[in-house]
């Protein structure tokens, strides 16, 4: 089956704490804190990794490594940013890199990030399952201080496969080539609860199917068993044997959705970089479908 020859997406916090303590010969690793928050939750990630982090690990920030040019957040950056960002992270071509955050969830914007290294080609990346919030838990050790990793030769090739445009989404409206799942909260799908920025309301595209990133996790943030994943698909009604594309609020939940995927052996699946906040700005009224007051001009 696929899933076999598929890199690793999982580590364990014990896992972690081992190659800290033992490091493997040629395959260096490099762990980095990819923490970002919604600005309602006033949190300021940078300065939570300054205060407490996994010993070895550098910050990864998916405001600043993104296309600063876009009116949307965080966009996919160039070949050439992401190169000179992860090489100055201290990312080589041999390098395993492990993702992970200091979210409430247990893991929440990592898996971008995850996602991120294999659009740019490199393979060997897992999350820590369970991220800062399951280390914490273990008892495992912590430093703090702003890190400076040794510079690396980073070379990154962009695949276009795992990115989906506002036109390709709009092209499946009518040709239904792809199955579309949305991954923010149920509330926000289907109009009820209001989005986090201003100026967008809550909705969803025509023919999306909504599984909320958090049902990939269990009660204690870890990720859920494929099979409990493949299972969470099918009462979706999502065929991963057909083509399958994910989008949430501004392509970083979604990744969740190609992570819960990959762990069922299904690496191909593209986010739609511009999510919500690109379509519902957009889109005209009727491609908004909302319970709530959808989009009147």
């Amino acid at each position: 089956m696929a899933s076999k020859q598929l890199f690793r997406a999982l580590v364990s916090a014990q896992w972690v704490a081992e190659a800290l303590r033992a490091p493997q010969a040629g395959q260096p690793l490099r762990l980095l804190d990819a923490s970002w928050y919604l600005a309602k939750l006033g949190r300021d990630a940078r300065r939570e990794f300054e205060e407490r982090h996994i010993p070895g690990a550098a910050f990864f920030d998916i405001d600043q490594c993104s296309d600063r040019t876009s009116p949307y957040d965080h966009m996919l950056p160039s070949a050439a940013h992401f190169s000179e960002y992860a090489g100055r992270l201290g990312v080589g071509a041999a390098t395993h890199v492990v993702v992970y955050d200091a979210s409430d969830q247990g893991l929440y914007a990592a898996p971008r990030v995850w996602w991120m290294f294999r659009v740019f080609g490199h393979r060997t990346v897992s999350l820590l399952d369970g991220g800062l919030r399951n280390w914490l838990r273990q008892g495992l050790p912590l430093s703090s201080g702003k890190s400076r990793p040794q510079p690396a030769e980073f070379h990154a090739v962009l695949d276009p496969a795992y990115i989906k445009t506002y036109e390709d989404i709009k092209e499946n409206l009518e040709s239904r080539r792809f199955q579309v799942v949305d991954a923010r909260a149920a509330g926000r799908f289907r109009g009820t609860e209001p989005e986090p920025r201003d100026g967008i309301e809550p909705g969803h595209i025509p023919g999306t199917i909504n599984i909320p990133f958090t049902d990939f996790l269990t009660e204690d943030g870890l990720e859920k068993s494929p099979e409990e994943i493949r299972r969470l698909f099918q009462d979706k009604k999502v065929d991963l044997s057909l083509p399958l594309v994910a989008t949430c609020g501004s392509g970083v939940t979604a990744c969740h959705v190609a992570l819960g995927a990959y762990l069922c052996g299904k690496p191909d699946v593209p986010i739609y970089d511009g999510s919500w906040v690109e379509w519902y700005m957009r889109a005209q009224p009727e491609d908004i479908i909302s319970e709530g007051r959808g989009k009147i001009h």
